[in-house]
C-alpha cells in the first residue's frame, strides 16, 4: 500500500506541476504579443542585449540564443553564455512552440521536459533586428538583437515599454559581448 501511495503522491504532484505550468503560457497583464510575426523571420542568433537577473544567467557574459525550425515544426533553442567565475562556455537546449495564431509573437518554451514557460514578444523590429521579450510574469524580460550592440535611442524605447508593463527600468542588466574565446554554435 505505501508503494501506492507514493506513486500517487508523485503523480499528484507530477498533474499540479502540469497544470500550473500550464498557467504560466499566456503572456502577463499589460503585455500584448506582436502581431504580424513570421517565425522564419525570427529564426537564427540573437544576442541578449540585457535581461533581468535570475539564477540561470546569473553571472554570465557574452549570452546568446539560436533559434533553428525542426522538421516537426518545434524550434530548437540553443542559449549560450560565458560564467566569468570559472572562465567556461555554458549551453543549454531546449524547444519551443507557437501558442495560437502562428502570426502571434507568442511561443512556449521548455528546458526541462514537459514543462513549459511563456515567451512573449512585446516589441519587434520591423526588419527583425532587436526584440523585447517578456516572460509567463514580468520577472523575466529580455532584450535581444541580431548585433551584440543596440543604439542607446532604441534600448531606452525598449525599456520604456517594459516599464509600462511593469517591469522597473533600473532592474535591468546590461549583458557585456566581447569575449575573445566566442565559439560559433555547433551544427546539430
Amino acid at each position: 500500500m505505501n508503494i501506492i501511495r507514493v506513486n500517487r503522491l508523485y503523480l499528484g504532484i507530477f498533474l499540479c506541476s502540469l497544470f500550473l505550468s500550464g498557467c504560466t503560457l499566456g503572456p502577463p497583464s499589460g503585455v500584448v504579443p506582436v502581431s504580424g510575426f513570421d517565425l522564419s523571420r525570427y529564426l537564427g542568433q540573437w544576442h541578449e542585449i540585457a535581461r533581468l537577473d535570475h539564477s540561470f544567467e546569473r553571472g554570465m557574459t557574452d549570452v546568446s540564443a539560436r533559434y533553428r525550425l525542426r522538421e516537426d515544426n518545434s524550434v530548437e533553442v540553443i542559449n549560450r553564455g560565458y560564467e566569468t567565475a570559472n572562465g567556461r562556455w555554458r549551453e543549454a537546449v531546449g524547444t519551443a512552440r507557437l501558442i495560437g495564431e502562428p502570426t502571434r509573437g507568442s511561443l512556449k518554451v521548455s528546458f526541462f521536459g514537459p514543462f513549459y514557460g511563456g515567451y512573449h514578444i512585446a516589441a519587434l523590429d520591423p526588419d527583425y533586428r532587436w526584440s523585447l521579450v517578456i516572460g509567463p510574469d514580468t520577472g523575466y524580460a529580455w532584450i535581444l538583437a541580431r548585433d551584440k550592440t543596440l543604439p542607446p535611442g532604441i534600448r531606452e524605447q525598449l525599456v520604456q515599454q517594459a516599464a509600462a508593463a511593469g517591469i522597473d527600468p533600473k532592474a535591468w542588466i546590461w549583458v557585456e559581448h566581447g569575449n575573445d574565446k566566442e565559439l560559433p554554435f555547433s551544427p546539430r
